[in-house]
C-alpha cells in the first residue's frame, strides 16, 4: 500500500465511518471504464473533481458529482469561489496540489484549507464509491462521510447529463 493510500485510509478511520475498500486494476479507475469492468451505476460513482480560476490570486476548490451529472463550472462553481472564470485543474495541477492523480482523487487526505463542495444529489444514495486516493483502490462509503471531512452540499452544483 503506498503512503498516499495510507493517508486516505487513516482520514476514513479517523471520520469514524464504515466503508469498504474495492481493489481495481489502474487501467479501469476512470470513472465510465471503471463501471463498466466492475459493474457500478453512475449513480452512485462520485467523482471528485478540482477547480482553479484563471487568474491570480488562484481560488481553489474540490467537488464532489455523481458520474451521471455534469459539474457547473461556469456557473456554479465559479460564483462559489467568488472569481470571473473557473476550469478544471489540469492532470499536472491536481497531482502537485493532492499528490494524486486523475481516476483517484478523492475527497479523503485533501489540504485541510482547500473548499470541498459536494452536490446535493451525492447525499441521496445509502452508500457510493469515491476515489481512493491512487488508480488502485476505491471507497465504497455511506455519503454522510463527506459532511464529516467538512464539505458543504450545495444544491445544483451538477447538472444531469441523461
Amino acid at each position: 500500500m503506498s503512503d498516499l493510500e495510507s493517508r486516505v485510509i487513516d482520514s476514513a478511520n479517523r471520520a469514524g465511518v464504515s466503508y469498504e475498500l474495492i481493489e481495481i486494476d489502474p487501467e479501469y479507475a476512470d470513472t465510465a471504464a471503471f463501471c463498466e469492468k466492475y459493474g457500478y451505476g453512475y449513480d452512485i460513482t462520485c467523482n471528485t473533481i478540482i477547480v482553479a480560476s484563471k487568474k491570480e490570486p488562484k481560488r481553489i476548490a474540490a467537488c464532489v458529482v455523481l458520474a451521471h451529472t455534469r459539474l457547473d463550472v461556469n456557473k456554479r462553481v465559479k460564483n462559489l469561489l467568488g472569481v470571473n472564470k473557473a476550469s478544471f485543474a489540469s492532470a499536472a495541477e491536481v497531482l502537485e496540489l493532492t499528490g494524486m492523480e486523475i481516476g483517484g482523487v478523492t475527497p479523503f487526505s485533501l489540504p485541510t484549507d482547500l473548499p470541498l463542495y459536494v452536490d446535493e444529489r451525492v447525499m441521496i444514495p445509502d452508500w457510493v464509491i469515491l476515489g481512493g486516493g491512487s488508480r488502485r483502490i476505491k471507497v465504497k462509503i455511506r455519503p454522510e462521510v463527506l459532511t464529516k471531512l467538512g464539505g458543504e452540499v450545495i444544491a445544483d452544483l451538477a447538472v444531469p447529463t441523461t
